[in-house]
């Protein structure tokens, strides 16, 4: 082999080599680049995948921030909101026991007596109606006054004593003569519904049923204090009931109407405020509604020789014939469903109509209820009037009418009364008296 061509191949060798090398390193750099342009991928997808976990920590973190702010602002709601309820709670009991302690009335008469029966005149009452009256009464304070209404005569007179007193205030007894004066007087009638303020109204017969008193003195005050007056002197109140009974004292009317911060002539028609009546006299008005119109001087018999010559004696006509009807509902509705529903515990055989009155004056609770046995056999009038403490009111007075009508009833007293025709008063001719 030449020189020359050992020198070519020498020269070709090298060229290659270095060729080789130039790409060896050529792949070796782009291999390089390549795996240094996957790191920075890589790294970049990281760095992405880092910043949003961090956002998405970040977002938990304030959606928890915020929960956690919300959970406190609502338990700082919650917790404000029970101290102010607590404290309104607290108030209220506060202001109740206030309240209690204002309005508690303290009562210092007892409502319970012994021998009140001491002292009576009996020989010229019924012995049936008088047992039938201390028996139902037992031993609470208080009276019961029995009248025949066709008559005037007193039946029965138990607690005389306290019966034939001064009296005492009406209570919403006075509700019966105010109901017969606007009545009379045509400013309600019987359908007519009076509006008690906001969205109530009531007509007469649940007025009389429930004793509503806002009723009551808006009828007064649309009969203004001298038709008041007036017709509760026709009516009987503010005179002796009595015709020759000793011992009679006198309930008063004033003459004047009640001041208006004190309830004016409203809260007399409603609760009979500065009115003083006797069982006597709430006796006779209620035997006028029995009768129809006829007010009897009541009288007393204290002998059998006054038994027997007894003549009725008429005061006055009233003119309310028409006008029972009217009120005879009501009545009737306050036994059955009202304020002397407690009477039908001890009798419901017969129909009984009535009105309750309950009221306070200086230390003394006031029970009234006046009534009458509307029978196939004739009626009885009956007043029950109790005097004491906290339980003394016109419910348990009713309760006590129940039990005198059960007794009554159980000795066959009306259908005795209705056959038997000596000694019945009301088989008399009246004899009218002059005033």
């Amino acid at each position: 082999m030449t020189f020359r061509l050992r020198l070519f191949i020498f020269f070709v060798s090298i060229f290659g080599l270095s060729s080789g090398s130039f790409a060896l390193a050529a792949n070796s750099s782009t291999t390089a680049k390549a795996k240094a342009s996957g790191h920075v991928t890589e790294n970049a997808r990281a760095q992405k995948r880092m910043a949003r976990l961090r956002h998405q920590r970040a977002a938990r973190r304030h959606v928890a921030a915020r929960s956690a702010t919300r959970r406190s602002n609502s338990a700082k709601a919650t917790s404000a909101k029970a101290s102010a309820n607590s404290a309104t709670l607290k108030t209220v009991s506060l202001h109740r026991r206030h309240a209690r302690h204002r309005w508690v009335e303290q009562f210092t008469a007892s409502s319970f007596a012994d021998d009140i029966t001491d002292g009576d005149i009996v020989e010229g009452e019924d012995p049936v109606v008088r047992q039938a009256a201390i028996d139902a009464l037992g031993n609470m304070n208080g009276t019961v006054v029995a009248i025949d209404p066709t008559s005037g005569r007193i039946l029965a007179m138990v607690n005389q004593k306290l019966a034939l007193s001064e009296g005492a205030q009406p209570c919403s007894t006075i509700k019966v003569a105010v109901a017969l004066a606007g009545l009379s007087e045509k400013v309600i009638t019987r359908e007519e519904s009076i509006a008690l303020g906001g969205r109530a109204h009531m007509s007469l017969t649940q007025a009389l049923a429930h004793s509503n008193n806002a009723y009551f003195e808006a009828v007064g005050r649309r009969l203004g204090f001298p038709k008041v007056s007036f017709y509760a002197h026709q009516f009987g109140l503010g005179e002796l009931a009595g015709y020759g009974i000793q011992g009679e004292h006198l309930g008063t009317f004033p003459d004047h109407e009640l001041p208006a911060n004190l309830g004016g002539v409203g809260k007399m028609c409603s609760f009979g405020e500065s009115i003083s009546m006797t069982p006597l006299q709430l006796g006779a008005l209620v035997s006028a509604v029995a009768n129809g119109g006829t007010l009897y001087y009541l009288q007393h018999p204290t002998s059998v020789d006054q038994v027997i010559g007894f003549e009725p004696r008429v005061k006055r006509q009233l003119d309310i014939g028409p006008l029972v009807p009217e009120i005879a509902e009501g009545m009737t509705g306050a036994v059955r469903y009202g304020t002397a529903r407690r009477l039908g515990l001890n009798f419901s055989e017969e129909q009984i109509l009535g009105k309750t009155g309950t009221c306070s004056k200086d230390g003394t609770r006031f029970g009234w209820f006046a009534s009458y046995a509307d029978t196939q056999y004739g009626h009885i009038v009956t007043v029950v009037f109790l005097q004491g403490g906290r339980p003394t009111f016109g419910p348990k007075a009713a309760e006590i009418s129940g039990k005198f009508y059960r007794a009554l009833y159980d000795h066959n007293f009306f259908a005795a009364r209705a056959t038997t025709a000596s000694g019945a008063p009301s088989e008399k001719p009246a004899v009218g008296v002059q005033q």
